[in-house]
């Protein structure tokens, strides 16, 4: 029996920081619009990519330099604001994400800086929001 061979053109290759950030940006933009069905889907998937390139997965360990271009990417698109004004609409599991991605932005270290939590003080209506809900 001859085995066909074919090619996967469903699996894309890896997201940039640059195009995760932007994809969720624009999901999170469009909970309100007509389609919020597709963009909490959309959410969902691409904060299962953060948490990736954040975390690694089985096979791979995060890249540090990787890390650093995703948060300053996340700070440019001011993408924690977002997350926390809009996760009241997010999927159950994506929630759970958000808070895996913020603890993880939270904890990052360059030397003796912290560069979410310096990020988070000149920010603080986003403490405001998490405080009151």
């Amino acid at each position: 029996m001859k085995r066909h061979h074919t090619m996967n053109f469903f699996k894309s290759k890896p997201k940039t920081p640059y195009e995760l950030a932007r994809n969720l940006k624009e999901s999170i933009q469009k909970l309100d619009g007509p389609d919020k069905r597709k963009a909490t889907e959309d959410i969902s998937k691409i904060l299962v990519a953060i948490k990736t390139m954040l975390y690694g997965d089985s096979e791979n360990d995060p890249v540090p330099e990787t890390v650093a271009q995703l948060a300053q990417e996340v700070y440019t698109n001011n993408l924690l604001q977002l997350l926390v004004d809009n996760i009241a609409k997010f999927e159950f599991e994506a929630k759970k994400d958000v808070a895996q991605i913020f603890n993880n932005l939270l904890r990052r270290h360059i030397g003796s800086r912290s560069p979410t939590v310096e990020y988070l003080c000149t920010r603080d209506q986003i403490l405001f929001t998490l405080i009151h809900g």
